[in-house]
């Protein structure tokens, strides 16, 4: 996968460089706020290399950048309680999982047990 023309690792290095040069020529971001940018860019190209690659993964990417927004906004200070940050992390787990899995299949194949029913569907009035 390439992202103007190159991997996203160096896409990433070069914006962090960016940010980092940013902040020692003036721009008034701190080490903490720098840290979580560069989390939720990480994040964001993990769930575009998770839809992109189909590896499935991408019900975890999603969570996973929602957790790392909510790290950038408290970085930035919004101020939310423990329990408001679990709040709004069950939202957007509760909305992936309504939106993203349909139906899970183990990697395993089925069982004899799973096949046959130990309760007989037999002919009407019998």
């Amino acid at each position: 996968m390439k992202i103007f023309g190159r991997e996203p690792v160096y896409v990433l290095a070069f914006i962090s460089i960016v940010l980092k040069l940013s902040a020692a020529y003036g721009l008034d971001v701190s080490d903490v706020q720098q840290g979580a940018i560069m989390a939720v860019l990480s994040l964001i190209v993990a769930v575009i290399t998770a839809f992109v690659l189909k590896t499935g993964a991408a019900a975890a990417a999603i969570v996973n950048l929602a957790q790392g927004v909510l790290a950038l906004f408290l970085a930035f200070g919004l101020h939310l309680d423990a329990q408001l940050q679990a709040l709004w992390m069950l939202a957007v787990e509760g909305a992936v999982a309504l939106v993203l899995r349909k139906e899970v299949t183990a990697p395993i194949p089925q069982l004899h047990v799973e096949k046959s029913s130990p309760v007989k569907a037999g002919p009407a009035g019998s």
